[in-house]
């Protein structure tokens, strides 16, 4: 099977070097790995250039946009300018961030995922933050979910999508209508991937209630969002982001935002959530 990766990047020079280079070991190896380069002040662009002198497969895509760096919008349409400069002749579409080192035998395993199961819409492995000279898991996995610095889809799943949205939520909704689609989406913890900076590490102040806008842009309704949101705090270890993504929920409706879903996929979604809710109360 034949995959293309795509990575956006901003000021990425302390890591995407680690990362083309965990790329170029890899058993199986990319057909194209396409960096694009969104707006970067540092030497981002000078590394990617001297590793593509040796790898035909790595070119590098410029592309300036707003400094502003707001979760979502930013990474996504640079994904985007990437995804117009390749072709079509490719399996699997990865969309990777420029500050991980994965294992060598990473694709190999997700493409025999995609290979032996034609149901597979979506495949991932998990992300290890490094505290204390530990590499622990990131405190914000789930088995049920592929973190949005390495997501790879199969090519038909991605198209039933109609790709990714240039919004906070992307890599929620995105999942949401794999299954919605009757996709399955696969995760496996033996794939341990180091996630080099935390993510929302550069998140600025606006950014703040955009989770609660994008509960609301994925048709969770109040009560789901409600839930989702004390998790995501308590996760986070920040109790009072609860109350920015509640008001970030109530900002969005009372600016009848339009939603990132249609209505007929808003209803599975909820009840989706609902399910997994049942779920997890049970076990």
């Amino acid at each position: 099977m034949k995959y293309y990766i795509i990575i956006p990047a901003h000021n990425e020079e302390k890591f995407i070097g680690l990362t083309l280079q965990s790329l170029v070991e890899q058993t199986i190896l990319p057909s194209k790995i396409v960096v694009v380069n969104d707006n970067s002040t540092d030497k981002t662009a000078e590394i990617v250039l001297d590793f593509a002198k040796n790898n035909p497969n790595i070119t590098l895509v410029n592309k300036t946009s707003e400094a502003i760096h707001l979760p979502g919008s930013k990474v996504i349409q640079a994904f985007q300018k990437g995804l117009e400069t390749i072709d079509d002749d490719y399996d699997i579409i990865v969309k990777l961030d420029g500050d991980l080192i994965l294992p060598s035998h990473y694709f190999e395993t997700i493409l025999n995922y995609f290979k032996f199961d034609s149901t597979i819409g979506m495949a991932g492995g998990f992300a290890y933050i490094e505290k204390n000279g530990e590499w622990i898991l990131e405190n914000l996995t789930d088995k049920d979910h592929i973190r949005g610095a390495f997501k790879a889809y199969r090519k038909k799943c991605f198209q039933d999508i109609d790709g990714l949205k240039p919004a906070m939520g992307w890599d929620t909704v995105d999942e949401l209508l794999a299954k919605f689609h009757g996709w399955k989406v696969v995760t496996d913890a033996t794939l341990k991937v180091k996630h080099l900076k935390p993510t929302g590490a550069n998140y600025n102040k606006l950014a703040q209630y955009k989770q609660g806008e994008a509960f609301y842009t994925l048709g969770y309704g109040f009560i789901i969002t409600a839930i989702a949101s004390a998790k995501l705090a308590f996760m986070k270890r920040k109790p009072l982001l609860f109350v920015d993504y509640i008001k970030g929920f109530w900002k969005a409706k009372s600016e009848k935002k339009p939603l990132l879903v249609s209505k007929e996929q808003a209803k599975f979604i909820r009840k989706y959530r609902w399910e997994k809710m049942k779920v997890k109360l049970t076990h």
